[in-house]
């Protein structure tokens, strides 16, 4: 766009928020931030498995990724229930953790107009600006409204109500265990691998990241896990996100919530379906996480003055392992369709095609890999057609990776 500086009011301060306001900056535009938490987000999230689309992101905002930006991993390992080796493939690949992302998108952003205990509870869009309303009473205007506020957007809420998160009938318990724990029981080879086990309707992944403070030394990393198990909806999830005092948490419990009995539950199931030296590790987890696991799809990605980018829009299913990917590239394709385009309404009507088609791309893709996370299956066909994905080979070949989007130029 051409003519004075417009401004962005940006909701939702993390990675999307962040990627979204320094690739307007880079295009004149004033861009600020709300981000409803009243604390820093530093300590959030555990391993991010990074593809070099990531990196060239980050790269195209004038920032350096190539030094300390976290862990290279050079293959991938399968592992039977008795502890042996399945199969084993080079796939290099760089993992990082959240924090290390963020660090480096937050300082780049710098202060003064990124604001958190923001909290929006509305906005008015007249045509011609953008009124963003919040808890604190204060408003704040501009010519842009962009939803960057994750799986449980605000903005969404008023633009699109009716959509809202569907469970995807499972679990995800996740942790992180220090190197110096982890590498002895796991051996130091399969520690510095990308390691699968595939228990019967589950799977478990485990891959090296940067210990405490981005500590990227040998000796000082840790073990990020992610064991996805089955739980019924009706019948199971409501025990599972119950605490000892019997209150029912909502969408997810915090860790230091989860009962007891349903830790225990989840320790003893490590016995008893992984390999020796994955249970082994699982049991020295101090904090587990339990994350039910959820996907959206929205129809629309702008409407009006209002765009919604990365969680805001798709929540995918961490299968692919993109989700950092797909907020940095919704964000780009928002400020180049913005820059290529004098009217607002065709800058964000070409924003919502290209990133529409590639969302729904990602969530067909989740939606497969994961689809063999179940009991039970509607017809033999559909679990014939799951099955591919209990297949080790093939799990270690399609899990976290972007490859599969070459195979669809199409698309691109």
């Amino acid at each position: 766009m051409t003519g004075p500086k417009r401004r962005a009011i940006i909701i939702g301060g993390s990675m999307a928020g962040l990627t979204a306001a320094l690739h307007l900056q880079r295009r004149g535009w004033d861009a600020e931030i709300f981000e409803r938490s009243t604390t820093p987000l530093s300590g959030r999230g555990a391993g991010i498995v990074t593809h070099p689309e990531l990196r060239a992101g980050v790269a195209a905002l004038g920032l350096d990724a190539s030094r300390d930006f976290g862990v290279s991993i050079e293959g991938r390992s399968a592992l039977a229930r008795d502890g042996h080796l399945l199969g084993e493939i080079p796939y290099p690949q760089i993992s990082t953790s959240w924090n290390r992302l963020f660090q480096i998108l937050r300082g780049a952003f710098g202060e003064g107009r990124y604001h958190l205990g923001k909290d929006l509870v509305g906005f008015e869009d007249d045509g011609g600006c953008v009124t963003a309303r919040f808890a604190d009473g204060s408003i704040a205007q501009g010519d842009l409204l962009v939803g960057a506020d994750g799986f449980r957007s605000a903005v969404r809420a008023q633009v699109l109500p009716a959509v809202q998160p569907a469970y995807a009938g499972y679990v995800a318990w996740r942790g992180m265990i220090e190197e110096r724990i982890a590498a002895p029981l796991l051996t130091p080879h399969l520690f510095a691998r990308f390691v699968f086990a595939l228990p019967p309707a589950e799977q478990f992944l485990g891959y090296p990241v940067a210990g405490p403070d981005n500590d990227l030394r040998p000796g000082h990393r840790s073990w990020n896990i992610v064991w996805y198990r089955p739980a019924d909806e009706r019948s199971e999830l409501p025990r599972l996100l119950t605490d000892e005092t019997g209150k029912r948490h909502d969408l997810s419990i915090p860790p230091t919530l989860i009962a007891r009995a349903v830790r225990a539950e989840m320790q003893e199931a490590a016995r008893t379906l992984l390999p020796p030296q994955i249970a082994a590790v699982v049991a020295r987890l101090d904090m587990p996480l339990l994350q039910p696991i959820y996907d959206l799809e929205t129809p629309r990605m702008a409407q009006g003055r209002v765009a919604l980018i990365g969680d805001a829009a798709f929540v995918v299913r961490p299968h692919v392992g993109a989700g950092v990917t797909k907020a940095a590239d919704d964000a780009a394709a928002l400020a180049e369709a913005l820059a290529s385009h004098d009217d607002m309404s065709a800058a964000l009507a070409a924003f919502e095609t290209t990133r529409l088609a590639m969302g729904r791309i990602f969530i067909a893709r989740a939606r497969r890999l994961g689809s063999h996370i179940k009991r039970h299956f509607a017809s033999a066909e559909e679990e014939a057609a799951a099955a591919i994905n209990a297949d080790p080979a093939y799990a270690m070949a399609e899990t976290a990776q972007l490859d599969f989007l070459a195979r669809m130029p199409a698309q691109r």
